[in-house]
């Protein structure tokens, strides 16, 4: 068994290497989808309102609280489709690092995706988010700074392989497609 987490800032390319691992076959797990859910859930728009949704459920629970909600989804998606790996998308913090690695030991390995801010913002822009405060959006700079007050940092920093996404789209999907495989 292995489990895979995915470590980025927005539009480093977590997503991408998501869709990648889903073509080989690979359940994924996004946390982000413990959020929207949750969201829609308090009845609001997981378009505007995920991260208030996401810090609220950290001061309400812990900070390893959405690790805690996507424990279930991971050891679903092995036991459902008897996978040998599993990849885990969207990790914010140290302490979620710290709850994958109490839950799966050895066979949990942190991947860091790093990209340049220009890139990620150009990124961004042609999935038509991060526009920025004038037509309601979050900028990415804001989006930057609150996943890095999650931890994020620490979590990067702690990351058992770096994969620089700063190249071709083809040459980041074959650098995935070898790791996972």
């Amino acid at each position: 068994m292995n489990v895979y987490g995915f470590v980025g800032l927005p539009g480093s390319g977590k997503s991408e290497a998501a869709a990648v691992a889903r073509g080989l076959g690979i359940p994924v797990v996004t946390m982000g989808d413990v959020i929207r859910q949750e969201c829609r859930d308090r009845g609001l728009d997981p378009a505007t309102e995920h991260g208030r949704v996401a810090r609220a459920l950290r001061e309400e629970n812990g900070e390893g609280a959405i690790a805690e909600r996507s424990l279930p989804l991971i050891e679903a998606a092995m036991e459902g489709a008897d996978a040998e790996t599993v990849v885990v998308d969207g990790i914010r913090s140290d302490v979620e690092v710290d709850r994958f690695e109490e839950a799966f030991g050895d066979a949990f390995a942190l991947v860091r995706i790093d990209a340049p801010f220009e890139t990620r913002a150009e990124r961004l822009e042609l999935r038509g988010r991060d526009a920025g405060s004038e037509d309601g959006g979050e900028a990415l700079e804001e989006r930057d700074s609150r996943e890095l007050d999650f931890g994020m940092g620490e979590a990067m920093d702690r990351a058992d392989l770096v994969i620089e996404n700063d190249g071709s789209l083809d040459a980041f999907r074959r650098e995935i497609r070898e790791l996972l495989t």
